[in-house]
């Protein structure tokens, strides 16, 4: 059986401070699952033909307690004001992004339309108004089907998946003994023992997991979660500091479960961005006679401050709007090690080669990419497919903006500056350039283009 070692869940409607509801594993079977139709001697008021779920689904079920406007684990905002400000602010993003569509109109005067379903994946919640992507009938670069696309598709709400004591991912199994789970895992808290587990990060499905709805079919998982850890406090305000999430390896590995054909070096002839690759390996061709010494990613990042600005140093280069991997491999000196880096107080700024276990550091999927939405296309963490500037004049651009290039709808896709400086997680634009450009060239500048 699965240890559950706490639960606070606030009635009614489900909503309100899921704190450790999971914690690892197995929450308690009525926050999701109904055996009357009934809870506490009161009508649910929903009747479900499938899995006595408490929601029309899924997702639904997930979002009775994960939507909100308040609280640490909310993952979509709820009743988000007149301006369409979504309030979560987690490392994944938020699903409110997916019903924001705004129209604009480039420096050129071409019109164009910003459609809330290409900000993220879109999950199917039938009650909280969320249905299948419009634009893909499957995964983009797989076959797992868009019209069955939840939560669950992802996370494993039972908590098969553990770390053991061996510091391996485990999964129970008839006649074998791999202890209760104990504690989160995601926040590494706690370590596994040798009579004990812990969960994987963020309840995420194992190998050969697949939802009850799709058995039968050959999308179980074939990769392993990620090694990875985030704070205790990870949906907040980046306005100050960051929040780190510490990955570790196999994130790109896990997004692969879904989206095989996606990325890599051959696939489509070499021109998909590869992930997975060392930073400290990888050298940037020489782009100009400017430019005419190739240095690693992994220097290329750490010098990089803002466009025109390659003044930094590896001490103080991270940020968590180009996060990366560190390549660490899960044991038992790695596992607290990398816990250690997941903060939000600003006190681990150290970027590729500046720990101790440095020079194994990897791009990966969520270098780029928000694993559940965000305001811009392609689920991107900023405005890379359309934007010419990221900051105008040292703004946000925005609609609503005196100034003309911050107007200009190939910077701002329609939004207002407020909706923009949200999506940077209330950065102060201050902290780049006053023209600023993509942030691909954190990874990308050069000395004469940066």
């Amino acid at each position: 059986m699965i240890a559950v070692t706490a639960l606070v869940l606030l009635i009614p409607g489900l909503r309100g401070i899921c704190f450790a509801f999971h914690d690892g594993g197995t929450g308690a079977c009525e926050g999701c699952h109904t055996m009357h139709n009934s809870l506490n001697g009161l009508a649910t008021g929903k009747i479900t033909s499938q899995y006595l779920l408490l929601g029309s689904d899924d997702s639904s079920t997930c979002l009775n307690c994960h939507m909100g406007s308040t609280g640490g684990y909310q993952v979509m905002s709820g009743a988000f004001g007149a301006q369409g400000l979504p309030s979560q602010m987690t490392p994944g993003g938020d699903f409110a992004w997916l019903n924001i569509t705004t129209s604009y109109v480039t420096s050129t005067l071409v019109a164009g339309i910003n459609n809330g379903t290409r900000h993220g994946h879109n999950i199917v919640a039938a009650d909280y108004g969320l249905g299948p992507s419009i634009v893909f009938l499957t995964a983009p670069g797989g076959t797992y089907p868009s019209i069955n696309l939840s939560c669950t598709s992802c996370h494993d709400p039972h908590g098969g998946t553990r770390v053991n004591g061996s510091y391996q991912f485990a999964v129970a199994a008839i006649g074998q003994n791999v202890g209760p789970i104990v504690g989160s895992g995601s926040r590494g808290t706690l370590l596994p023992t040798t009579s004990s587990s812990v969960g994987v990060y963020r309840l995420l499905g194992g190998v050969n997991y697949l939802p009850i709805s799709l058995t039968g079919t050959n999308l179980a998982f074939t990769n392993p979660p990620p090694f990875a850890f985030a704070p205790l406090i990870s949906n907040r305000s980046e306005a100050v500091t960051d929040t780190r999430v510490a990955y570790g390896s196999g994130m790109s590995e896990w997004c692969e479960n879904c989206h095989p054909g996606l990325h890599g070096d051959s696939n489509p002839a070499g021109l998909s961005h590869p992930t997975g690759n060392i930073m400290a390996n990888n050298l940037t061709s020489a782009l100009s006679n400017v430019d005419s010494q190739a240095i690693t990613i992994a220097a290329r990042y750490n010098n990089y401050i803002a466009t025109g600005n390659l003044t930094g140093n590896a001490q103080t280069s991270y940020t968590s709007m180009v996060p990366y991997e560190e390549g660490l491999v899960m044991n038992s000196t790695s596992y607290p090690d990398l816990a250690t880096r997941a903060v939000n107080d600003g006190s681990q700024k150290g970027g590729p080669m500046y720990y101790a276990s440095g020079g194994n550091e990897r791009v990966m999927c969520v270098t780029c990419h928000r694993a559940h939405a965000s305001a811009w296309p392609m689920i991107l963490r900023w405005n890379a497919e359309y934007g010419q500037y990221l900051t105008v004049q040292g703004v946000y651009p925005g609609i609503d903006s005196s100034i003309p290039g911050a107007q200009y709808g190939e910077n701002n896709l329609g939004y207002l500056q407020i909706q923009v400086k949200r999506s940077f997680y209330d950065r102060p634009s201050s902290l780049y350039a006053a023209y600023q450009s993509s942030l691909c060239s954190k990874c990308h500048n050069t000395s004469s283009s940066s």
